[in-house]
Parts: C-alpha cells; structure tokens; sequence
C-alpha cells in the first residue's frame, strides 16, 4: 500500500476549509477515522444493535460475541497476560480515575504519591481528589532544563518510598518519551504501584505491557483511530482484582439483595451499566486497521516526518520550539515570537491548517516552562511532507501579518 493509498482511506481529509485543503496536524488531540472503523460501527447500529451479556436472543449472542472478541484483540495489541486484565473504559481520563478512586481503601495519612512533571491534567487531579480522601501526599517529578523527566530528581523521591508512581508514556504536549522500563523498574524496587498514562504512545509505537511490568496503563480509542468515547484499563490481575469498583450496577453484580451485594468477577466487576458497545467495536476494527499495517516502517517514517517538522520550524526566525528532541513522538510544540498562540492558531485555521493552541491540559508543564501555552502541530499516520510545506507556508504568511 502507497502512502497515498494509506490516506485515502480516511474520509475526512478529502475536505476545505475556507477554499483550502484540510491541512490536520492536530490528531495528538484525536486522530482521523478510517473507513473500515466507520464502517463496522455502522454494521453494529444496522445489524446487531443489542446489549451484551443479557439477553437469550440473537442480536445480544452477536453483540456479545463483537464486544467480548475486542478484548482479545487488546490483550494480543498490548501483550497483557489475561483477557480479564483488559477492562474497557470511555478513555484514558475514566481509566486513571477508575484506578484512583479504588486505591482509596488502600493509602493512608501521608502515604506520597509522585506525578509525572509533564503529566496530562488527567493523570493529575485523580490523583489529588485521592490525596484529600486519604489524607496522602502529592509530590511531582521535577523536569530538567531540556523538558525530561529529572531522573536523579526522581531517585531521590523514590528514597521516600511513594505508595504510587504515575507516569506518561508520551508526553502530550511536547512529544517526549519517557524511559519507561527503567524508572518502572526503579519505582516498583522501591515497593511503589505504577500507573501510566499510554494516550499519545499507542498510535504510534508497540506498546507491551508485560514487558513494561507496568501495574496499569492506560489509553483511549480516539487517540489511535478509534472511535471517541471508548478507552482501555489495562491492569496486572492481582492489583487490578483489588480495587474498588467506580460505578456500580448492571452487568458487575453477581447478586443484589436489599441487605447486601456481591459483586462479580473482572473484567465486568468495574465495567457497569451498559458499555460503548458501537465504539467498543470500532476499537476493534481501528485494532485490525493498525494490524493490517507494517507499523515499525510507519513508525520510522513519523519519527523522520516529525525531525523534518522540527527542523522546518527552527529555520523560521522567532519560532521557539520547546523540548524539541530528535526521539520525540508525534508533537512539536512552538511560538511564534510572542504573539499569542491563540491568535496564531485562528490565523492558521484561516489557511485550512488545523493545530492545537492553548495549555494542553497540561497546566504545570506550561508553568514550569513560563508560558501561559502554546501551539503544537502533531502528526498521524495519514500525515505527508505536503502537510508540512502547506504549514510552513501558512506559519510564514502569519508571521508576515504579525510581525
């Protein structure tokens, strides 16, 4: 399959804005769907529409056996041991509070707990609501001045002995990886749970849990040409079976009476009510999609685009890059002089160039690097060295109205 081929297969991006071709460098916010994705969900609503677990009639037998055959099919994307360590969620913000709401029984008064200094909002504030119902600690791990996780800085927190280690994979605002076997390593000999925020990595790059050793990791469909709406839990078995559940009802009960229930086994103990089912089945064929793909040469190709991408950008005079680096994935984060990222995203937007503008929610990374925000162009499987010129070429022209 050409490249050309490749992209043809996501609709959206045969569209203009403002008599432009859509230029889409923003899919670190969410990627394009391809058809087959769209596709089986609209089979789904045509042919097997039903819910899963609960019923004796045929449209439940097929939905069922859609939904349940997803799991597998995670369980083989991310090398987890069991199928019930795969615990469908409605994105990577569920999934970290899911995890942090259930650890509540196990911290206690001052127990700390270290968050990643570049960490996602998402990966920060279930982490404080759990400090404040436990009474535990919060410290982050400072970055260094490059934009990397400090690792003697982490070391020397890891000698507190932290009840819980949370990290990204991906940064994403910056496109930073994290040396994730190492400090995994390092933070479960010092007796800590770890948790990582996998959203902006498993698009892009071959994601093994037990490789990792990870306690859990985390993701969302839509950051990985899936639907949005839908995400993943992974979770090691015996840490995972201990946590408390979210939500309760529907399919996680095994028995309910009026003086007292007993919930049922994983994966459906923290799966209630009624799942995303059409999106569960959308994850599935956006699974199949990235199967069907040779992803460590797509994956050499997005790492050459996005130096290309970077190299592009510091050769305009009064562009800032920030933790720009040659093993970055997916994102360049930048300003333009200091004109405010807003107006250079709406500029940008005016030429049919789509980025992201604004803190990324990532707030204390924005602190910590003295910016209010800033723009970032991130990139896809679908992305060419024709969307780079197209930006470049719009960045000059506001650069030339502004400046």
């Amino acid at each position: 399959m050409t490249h050309a081929q490749l992209r043809a297969q996501f609709p959206v991006l045969e569209q203009t804005l403002a008599d432009h071709p859509l230029c889409y460098l923003d899919t670190a916010a969410t990627s394009q769907k391809p058809q087959c994705v769209l596709d089986a969900m609209t089979a789904y609503y045509q042919q097997d529409n039903a819910n899963v677990h609960r019923a004796a009639h045929s449209l439940s037998a097929r939905a069922t056996q859609g939904y349940e055959a997803v799991r597998d099919k995670l369980q083989q994307f991310i090398k987890a041991n069991r199928r019930e360590e795969i615990i469908f969620t409605h994105g990577t913000t569920e999934a970290i509070n899911l995890v942090a709401n259930g650890l509540s029984k196990q911290l206690q008064p001052g127990d700390l707990i270290l968050l990643d200094g570049a960490a996602h909002h998402a990966n920060i504030v279930p982490w404080q609501m759990l400090a404040e119902r436990c009474g535990a600690r919060i410290k982050p791990i400072p970055l260094t001045r490059d934009c990397r996780l400090d690792e003697a800085a982490f070391d020397a927190l890891l000698a507190l002995k932290p009840k819980i280690v949370a990290l990204g994979h991906v940064s994403n605002a910056l496109g930073i990886i994290n040396p994730l076997p190492s400090l995994i390593k390092r933070a479960k000999a010092a007796g800590a749970l770890t948790l990582v925020d996998g959203a902006q990595a498993v698009a892009h790059m071959p994601v093994d849990v037990s490789q990792l050793d990870c306690d859990f990791y985390a993701f969302s469909g839509h950051k990985m040409y899936g639907p949005t709406g839908v995400g993943v839990l992974y979770g090691r078995y015996e840490v995972l079976d201990g946590l408390t559940p979210l939500l309760t009802g529907g399919e996680m009960i095994k028995t309910v009476s009026f003086e007292a229930t007993e919930f049922g086994a994983l994966p459906n103990r923290l799966e209630a009510g009624t799942p995303p089912i059409a999106e569960v089945i959308g994850l599935g064929a956006a699974i199949d999609f990235l199967n069907s793909l040779p992803r460590a040469e797509l994956q050499a190709q997005e790492q050459a685009l996005l130096q290309h991408l970077q190299q592009q950008l510091s050769s305009i005079e009064g562009v800032h890059l920030y933790g720009a680096h040659v093993d970055n994935l997916g994102a360049v984060a930048f300003n333009l002089a200091d004109e405010h990222h807003q107006d250079v995203g709406i500029l940008l937007d005016q030429q049919g160039v789509a980025v992201r503008c604004g803190h990324h929610c990532a707030m204390p990374l924005m602190q910590s690097l003295g910016l209010k925000g800033c723009c970032r162009a991130s990139l896809g499987i679908y992305s060419n060295k024709a969307d780079i010129a197209r930006f470049i070429q719009a960045l000059k022209q506001v650069k030339d109205l502004l400046l």
